[in-house]
């Protein structure tokens, strides 16, 4: 039961502390709609889409009113388009026109963004995965909600070097043809490790082909809360300060949970997880950098970064665990750059560097996020930057994700700007020391020892 107390703080944690449910994501297969004729996989996939998602955003709205919970995004995530346009698609434009056909189901539904348009090359590339690849940055240029991922390694079967080094390739080439919105299609294009099959949080969610045919899943945020909360316990042990920690967040895991359970009820569908990630937004006060910085830091990135980051991912998690059997997606903290103010700053103060952020990203929730970069940077260092962030994921038996942008024509403390939840951030050096005779290697790097597990 929930008495009146908890209310009190729910209402606290929203009206104070910049609490909100992040997204409503619902997953559809779209294994149904193969066709050998890509006007009718476009037709079929269509006509799935907009029946099952057709309530979406409106359930969502008349959730938030009832309860007096945000709930800031409505989204989809669909099996990969790889896999779907694999019988259909003979070339790059094909695919984007399935694209084309993503963005046009999204704003009829009315949601933010539709993820999906993804392939899964741990083992290396098919055609029909090449061929995805290589028509994303037209296929982002060209859609306004579209989200893009590509899983290039994971434990068990290593990281395919082949599709690192064209994807360095891609996010270039990505930026350049979104050059007048500094590279804002980049922001909607993740690399990944380890991806799993059930996130709801873009720009990385894609349907898994493991999941039901229709399901339900909820993203919650509080950096704040946290931050909040912590801020009581000044000066306690690190005991004290980790069971504020795990009572916060499984204070923000039942408010998911309701959620989640409640959209379900309401749309028909099964529900899937609740993904307790604390992703922040550029607002004052929403920041994952704040938390570190309540913890004891002068800014993030200081000595000891790592050490609380680890503290603070993992305390989340206990106390997500036991306010919902169905925790999944990515759950943790998030550290990207240009959607968290505290992190902009750490960066303009000289505090932050790519170098600590990659070791951030040893224990974190996913890796290299939201992180602008010189526009004259080379393919081979993207692909380097790529490789170095899925060995760790690899290795570590997590999930990790790189979002670049290499903003065309800015150099080094230059902004970039995008708007939104995406927010700004600065242009932030990269190790110019050359990378390209390792990135040429063809093949896979192997998987680590401990995968050999069965």
């Amino acid at each position: 039961m929930i008495n009146i107390s908890e209310v009190l703080e729910t209402n606290t944690m929203i009206q104070r502390e910049n609490f909100d449910v992040r997204t409503i994501t619902m997953g559809i297969s779209l294994l149904d709609t193969i066709d050998s004729d890509v006007k009718r996989t476009c037709e079929k996939l269509r006509e799935k889409i907009l029946e099952r998602a057709e309530k979406l955003v409106r359930t969502g709205d008349e959730i938030s009113a009832d309860y007096g919970v945000p709930i800031v995004n409505k989204r989809i995530s669909v099996t990969p388009i790889g896999l779907i346009g694999g019988s259909c698609c003979k070339d790059a434009e094909d695919y984007v026109r399935i694209a084309s056909t993503l963005d046009e189901c999204a704003k009829q539904v009315g949601v933010n963004f539709i993820g999906g348009y993804s392939a899964l090359v741990t083992g290396g590339m098919t055609c029909a995965d090449e061929l995805l690849i290589r028509s994303i940055p037209e296929a982002l240029s060209r859609t306004e909600r579209v989200c893009s991922s590509v899983n290039v390694g994971s434990t068990k079967q290593g990281i395919d070097m082949d599709a690192v080094r064209l994807m360095g390739e891609v996010i270039l080439e990505t930026a350049e043809r979104t050059r007048e919105t500094d590279g804002l299609g980049c922001a909607k294009l993740v690399v990944f490790c380890n991806a799993p099959d059930d996130n709801p949080f873009m720009a990385g969610a894609f349907h898994g082909v493991t999941m039901p045919d229709t399901v339900l899943s909820v993203g919650v945020s509080g950096p704040g809360v946290v931050k909040a909360a912590i801020e009581e316990c000044a000066g306690a042990s690190f005991e004290v300060l980790c069971e504020t920690i795990k009572k916060t967040a499984f204070k923000i895991t039942r408010v998911g949970q309701l959620v989640a359970q409640e959209a379900s009820r309401r749309l028909g569908y099964p529900f899937g997880i609740v993904d307790l990630s604390l992703a922040p937004t550029p607002a004052v006060g929403d920041s994952v950098a704040d938390i570190l910085k309540e913890i004891g830091l002068a800014e993030a990135g200081a000595p000891g970064t790592t050490a609380a980051l680890a503290l603070l991912n993992d305390q989340v998690k206990k106390g997500g665990l036991m306010a919902s059997s169905y925790v999944g997606g990515l759950s943790g903290a998030f550290i990207p750059v240009s959607e968290d103010q505290g992190m902009i700053d750490a960066v303009k103060a000289g505090a932050l560097t790519l170098e600590k952020l990659e070791a951030m990203t040893c224990v974190c929730s996913v890796g290299l996020d939201m992180i602008a970069v010189p526009g004259d940077t080379p393919a081979s260092t993207i692909s380097g930057i790529i490789a170095d962030e899925m060995a760790l994921g690899m290795v570590n038996q997590k999930t990790t994700a790189v979002r670049l942008i290499p903003a065309p024509g800015k150099k080094v403390g230059d902004m970039v700007t995008f708007g939104g939840l995406l927010g700004y951030a600065p242009v932030m050096p990269v190790n110019t020391f050359d990378c390209s005779r390792f990135i040429a290697r063809t093949g896979r790097i192997p998987a680590p020892v401990h995968s050999f597990k069965n």
